[in-house]
């Protein structure tokens, strides 16, 4: 990735720095949350290429599929927060991301992390009322206690099997 940037906004970046030292961070999280987007919009675009079979303009004969545009969507990412992605599509609806899975609103490992927080005894509610400080978005009590469903079925099959030995 190219980064372009003129004097003047350099100068205007030095500026805004010098006024509000504090600031510099919050630049830097919405610059990196931009790139990470970037980043993933365009990894699903190549994706979506290799799946078509062809690059953009480039005809094909026959009944094929083609590039149907995007639709935006926001994805949260542990240690980055919630970042804007562009879901690319196709025109007969089967091609499908292995990158961001379909219905899933934050990555594996975030899930894993709001599961080890309600273990620990943090409620549904207050791990939703956290979330917005910890993650950059707000997880809802229900979208908490889905996240544990799994878990909580295996502690409850782990809790209930049979501690008796086997008889030879």
């Amino acid at each position: 990735m190219k980064v372009e940037i003129s004097v003047p906004e350099v100068v205007s970046i030095f500026k805004e720095i010098q006024q509000k030292p504090g600031n510099i961070f919050e630049m830097i999280r919405v610059e990196i949350k931009e790139s990470v987007g970037q980043y993933l919009t365009k990894l699903m675009d190549l994706e979506r290429t290799e799946f078509l079979g062809r690059q953009w303009y480039e005809h094909a004969q026959g009944d094929v599929n083609h590039r149907n545009g995007s639709y935006s969507r926001n994805f949260t990412l542990k240690g980055i927060g919630a970042v804007k992605v562009e879901m690319p599509r196709d025109r007969k609806g089967e091609y499908e991301t292995r990158i961001i899975p379909r219905s899933k609103q934050y990555e594996v490992e975030l899930r894993q992390d709001l599961s080890l927080m309600f273990l620990t005894g943090v409620s549904t509610r207050s791990l939703s009322m956290m979330s917005e400080r910890l993650i950059g978005r707000k997880v809802s009590p229900t979208e908490v206690s889905n996240a544990n469903k799994e878990l909580i079925e295996a502690v409850e099959k782990w809790r209930t099997r049979d501690l008796c030995p086997e008889n030879p």
